[in-house]
């Protein structure tokens, strides 16, 4: 099977319905990203009397949508690229790193209402 070196590049072209759901997923990627920097922007400017903790929270917020937004079309590219070679999907390290951030921010914020 030839080299396949990008997503609309070789190999054959996969079920217009399998690239439109990897579209979705990437969009979704964006929309947290995007909330989440909302969410970061919001407490830096709207929490009355900063504290440590706040901070903290607005750059885990700001930190991991930075993250999903430079990771989000790689992803999809590689997806793609896979689809169009007939091969697995792979496999994404996202989904722990995403768990962890939220679960991270939640803690955040839970000690943010506790020791405010």
């Amino acid at each position: 099977m030839p080299e396949i070196n990008g997503p609309h590049e070789g190999g054959s072209e996969p079920d217009y319905r399998f690239t439109l759901a990897n579209e979705r997923t990437f969009l979704a990627w964006l929309r947290t990203a995007l909330g989440l920097l909302a969410g970061g922007v919001a407490v830096h400017q709207l929490v009355p009397d900063p504290s440590a903790l706040s901070t903290v929270l607005a750059g885990l917020c700001v930190v991991l949508a930075a993250v999903l937004a430079a990771s989000a079309y790689p992803r999809w590219r590689q997806v793609q690229t896979a689809m169009r070679a007939g091969r697995p999907l792979p496999k994404s390290g996202m989904l722990i790193l995403l768990t962890a951030g939220i679960l991270a921010i939640t803690l955040t914020a839970a000690a943010l209402v506790i020791f405010s």
